[in-house]
């Protein structure tokens, strides 16, 4: 509300029209990427997008929580983050090569 009454609402903004229009093309991205999607989410990802352009190898629909993730659900967010690198763990850097 503060962005429309002040009146700055489109310079706030800028930085995302920015993004969307002069960022390179992606093309695909083989690590292993996991995505957690929060309820409150401002703008997430279609699934079909992000599996197109990344190697998705966990996908969370987390049931609560938004834009600042870290403050309003820590517990969830740490506990996805190890579920992710958990598989890891076993991995020896020689079979990384």
């Amino acid at each position: 509300m503060i962005y429309w009454v002040t009146n700055t609402v489109g310079s706030a903004a800028q930085i995302y029209y920015e993004n969307t229009h002069a960022l390179p093309p992606l093309g695909y991205i083989a690590v292993p990427t996991a995505l957690a999607l929060f309820k409150a989410d401002i703008l997430p990802p279609p699934r079909e997008w992000a599996t197109r352009h990344l190697n998705v190898t966990r996908w969370t629909s987390m049931p609560r929580g938004g834009h600042f993730t870290a403050m309003e659900e820590p517990e969830l967010m740490a506990e996805d983050i190890r579920e992710f690198f958990r598989p890891f763990r076993t991995i020896r850097p020689a079979q990384f090569h």
